[in-house]
């Protein structure tokens, strides 16, 4: 399905600030719905915008809300679908009288009666877009004290899409998600006294401490007095009082004496440039903090682990080269020297896995780090060069390890085998990923592969290492053939998709 910026940017010629206030009225928009008790969908004129002279033009869906306080009017998906104004006339009107207009009766929809009002979307002081918001009237409703106060202060936030003052940029908060109506909801008079608490918000106010009711307590003093730390009781206060003062809205997060967590949010309302209080949402996220604090220990525990296991590696690694120091045998001081550059490189991903949050790997960053190692090591009489090029990515702990092993083997075997004593050559790690596979190439410029030679019956223990960890870890591919122009490469293919990350 078309985004709501394809739909626009194909049929339409609204500007860049035009498209980005109408992303913003689509970002804000589910509080409008849940508040209307109503869907919303938005109209754009196909082509120019109707005129006098040609009032006849088509109206192209281009984003649509569901309610989630009422039952929707709209069950299948209208994104997409164009209407004539002949069906739906009030978006004309609503266009061109630049006004909220209300169909008189309601229009019967597949059976069920329909209350549609056009609400023009004005920026810049030009209509750009209409809302249409539907309510299904099939379902009786017995007016509330509650719903009466969602109704009035959408009507208010409508009017003022209508007058281009609502949803306006806001500044970056510090908490990247928001309450919604159904978390809490407190309607303030121009003063900053409660003139409406839903129950949530007031139950909310409860744990962070205040046991009587909130309506006509000035909310401003009230929310500063509850929350324990003073700066963020000072910043969440001002906050509400620059709603009322008719100020972009903001987000913040603070926690009470009591150590309840409430996350709020403060929303000028000022309809027809009038001053009319603010609109204050509140959520209790106490528990939902309480587990982000143990997910935190449980993922500072892990990270931990991974540190103690890298320095318990490169201990053995530091025991391994101090015996090959006191080892007479040039083969035995050789195996050894293999045996310190696996450990250090297993050492190394134990160390990325001890900074990361996710248990992934970079592994671009990684390898970047482990090649030089194992060329400093196997270069001793040869003058190798070792470079990556391509896109590793990342990958998850459990394809990381095995993955810097059979790399590091597989660049260890090029460097010793390719190239006679003295001579210079390139060996290259080349990475091509998909979202479903990994693809690396290890080539190098040397003397090719012996005649006869077969990955299989290979008895070396780099490469019995690497078929072993291809097959068993990886669940990939390996094979090694020569190269064109001369030298070796290594071919492996790793599966990324169905992992377990």
């Amino acid at each position: 399905m078309s985004t709501l910026s394809d739909l626009l940017a194909e049929h339409t010629k609204l500007s860049g600030g035009e498209v980005d206030h109408l992303q913003m009225v689509v970002a804000e928009w589910q509080l409008l719905s849940d508040l209307s008790f109503a869907d919303l969908l938005m109209w754009v004129p196909v082509g120019e915008p109707p005129t006098p002279a040609q009032p006849d033009v088509e109206y192209l869906c281009v984003a649509q809300a569901r309610a989630t306080t009422a039952p929707t009017a709209h069950p299948e998906d209208v994104v997409g679908s164009t209407l004539a104004v002949a069906d739906h006339p009030q978006l004309r009107r609503a266009t061109e009288e630049r006004r909220i207009c209300r169909e008189e009766d309601p229009r019967w929809y597949h059976g069920v009666p329909v209350r549609r009002e056009a609400v023009p979307v004005t920026f810049d002081d030009k209509v750009i877009a209409v809302l249409s918001r539907e309510t299904d009237l099939a379902v009786p409703r017995v007016p509330s004290s509650l719903e009466i106060a969602y109704l009035g202060i959408a009507a208010d936030l409508c009017q003022m899409v209508a007058d281009g003052t609502f949803p306006t940029s806001e500044p970056a908060a510090d908490v990247h998600t928001s309450p919604r109506v159904g978390d809490g909801l407190i309607r303030l008079d121009p003063t900053g006294a409660v003139v409406f608490a839903s129950p949530n918000a007031q139950s909310a106010y409860h744990r962070m401490g205040h046991p009587a009711e909130l309506v006509g307590v000035r909310l401003a003093p009230l929310t500063r007095g509850l929350i324990a730390d003073p700066f963020d009781a000072t910043e969440i206060a001002q906050r509400i009082l620059a709603a009322l003062d008719g100020q972009p809205s903001m987000r913040a997060e603070a926690e009470s004496h009591r150590g309840a967590g409430v996350l709020f949010r403060a929303l000028p309302l000022r309809p027809g440039g009038k001053a009319a209080g603010a609109l204050v949402l509140v959520r209790d996220v106490t528990e939902v903090r309480r587990r982000d604090r143990a997910l935190m220990s449980k993922d500072a525990t892990i990270r931990e682990i991974h540190h103690r296991v890298k320095n318990n590696l490169q201990t053995v690694a530091a025991l391994l080269r101090l015996q090959s120091r006191r080892t007479a045998s040039t083969e035995a001081r050789a195996a050894l020297a293999e045996s310190v550059r696996r450990v250090a490189a297993i050492a190394m991903v134990h160390e990325a896995l001890s900074t990361s949050v996710d248990e992934k790997v970079d592994l671009n960053k990684l390898l970047d780090k482990v090649i030089p190692v194992v060329g400093d090591v196997a270069v001793a009489e040869n003058h190798v060069r070792v470079r990556r090029t391509g896109q590793f990515g990342v990958v998850a702990a459990e394809v990381a390890t095995p993955l810097v092993m059979v790399l590091t083997e597989l660049v260890q075997n090029a460097i010793e085998h390719a190239y006679p004593t003295g001579v210079t050559g390139d060996v290259e790690v080349s990475a091509e990923r998909t979202a479903r596979w990994l693809d690396v190439i290890v080539s190098d410029d040397g003397r090719g592969l012996p005649k006869g030679f077969s990955l299989e019956r290979s008895n070396g223990l780099g490469l019995q290492i690497v078929r072993t960890l291809v097959e068993s870890e990886l669940r990939g591919s390996l094979s090694m053939r020569n190269r064109p122009r001369g030298g070796t490469e290594a071919v492996l293919r790793v599966p990324l998709a169905h992992r377990r990350t």
